[in-house]
């Protein structure tokens, strides 16, 4: 199968991909030239793209978020390019809500995805720099002129490792396998991370059971509303990292946390005081950075996630620094390669953009390899 251009993933940065290939005149793979997308200056389309998602479904990660985070408490979401999100419910739940608008989104778009495929690997077909790339997947192969690669970071949960650990008689889970509080009933749970996430579960968690929270660093809080700036400003720290070649940074860590009205009451109830990391995990409990110990029946893992990009493994695209170098969203040593949804896309807002400057770059690049 071939395609000039092929995107893996579609969540938001994968959708805005998609959005601006078809707006630029790329059509589906395999079409006969005559769907979605603007045409060339000589009546014919720029190119072909397909968009692989492993997903079953529409919605990327928020169709994997737990029921009780809601559109109310979901730190902001942009809208997707070209059109807006509907009226919001701030009772629904966001993986509700986000999949369903992702869903209609890529039907009104008339957007080329194929699901579920799963990208296993992705290599150069020969020494060529101007040559194509073959893309391996769970349902065949694929050769592309160029790639956009867009599949964020939930399948990739960040679990550090503690002395003890394996010994611990209680549950311990990521923020990616969480349901309900409800389950915790009864029990002690200790919350690991300085995040959103982590914040807003000791909120929610601490309502039916006992909680104590850890950091390994003092949490740095924002008392100023967060606005589209704020948000540019917050992209523009992380995208200097990655243009170093330097593993990328949340951009909630430069952001710090945002006292909302929920968490001004979780503080009030004591639940936000934070200690700092502990120094071993027992079989009952940890043992504090004081010496003492802290029984617990759980230990919830609000450490975040890293970039899935072990596909992308046979192109050597790492350097020294342990990143990926980068020029914007091009990968500075392979420039048929564009990261979306990779260290300062990584946000809502962040991704939006993305996606038109990738694809701005793979029409350069095309036109001049011909």
């Amino acid at each position: 199968m071939v395609a000039d251009v092929v995107v893996v993933g579609a969540g938001q940065a994968g959708l805005s991909a998609a959005y601006h290939l078809q707006r630029r005149g790329f059509v589906p793979a395999g079409s006969s030239a005559t769907g979605a997308g603007r045409p060339g200056a000589e009546g014919r389309p720029v190119g072909t793209y397909i968009v692989l998602d492993a997903e079953d479904g529409p919605g990327g990660a928020w169709r994997h978020r737990w029921k009780s985070l809601l559109m109310a408490t979901v730190n902001g979401i942009s809208d997707l390019p070209g059109i807006p999100q509907p009226d919001v419910d701030p009772a629904e739940a966001s993986s509700s809500f986000l999949t369903r608008y992702f869903g209609g989104y890529e039907h009104d778009l008339g957007l080329a995805i194929e699901r579920p495929v799963k990208v296993q690997s992705v290599s150069r077909e020969d020494a060529d720099p101007a040559g194509r790339l073959k893309i391996t997947t769970s349902r065949g192969e694929w050769s592309a002129r160029a790639l956009i690669n867009a599949t964020g970071t939930w399948t990739r949960p960040f679990w550090p490792i503690y002395p003890g650990q394996a010994s611990f008689r209680g549950r311990q889970l990521h923020v990616a396998d969480y349901v309900s509080a409800d389950e915790f009933r009864g029990r002690h749970v200790i919350v690991v991370g300085g995040g959103i996430s982590a914040v807003g579960l000791l909120d929610e968690v601490s309502k039916v059971t006992s909680t104590t929270w850890f950091t390994r660093r003092e949490p740095v809080w924002r008392e100023a509303a967060f606005d589209r700036q704020a948000g540019h400003d917050a992209v523009a720290l992380v995208e200097e990292r990655v243009r170093q070649g330097l593993p990328p940074q949340s951009v909630v860590s430069v952001t710090g946390l945002i006292r909302t009205p929920a968490l001004r009451a979780a503080a009030e109830r004591g639940v936000l005081d934070r200690h700092p990391m502990f120094t071993a995990i027992e079989p009952d409990g940890v043992r504090m950075a004081d010496g003492s110990f802290l029984a617990a029946g759980v230990i919830l893992w609000a450490t975040g996630f890293r970039a899935e990009l072990e596909h992308l493994a046979p192109l050597h695209l790492r350097g020294p620094g342990g990143g990926i170098a980068m020029d914007g969203t091009r990968v500075a040593a392979e420039p048929r390669v564009h990261l979306v949804g990779y260290g300062p896309s990584s946000s809502t807002i962040g991704a939006n953009r993305a996606g038109r400057a990738a694809v701005a770059g793979i029409i350069t690049l095309l036109a001049g390899s011909g």
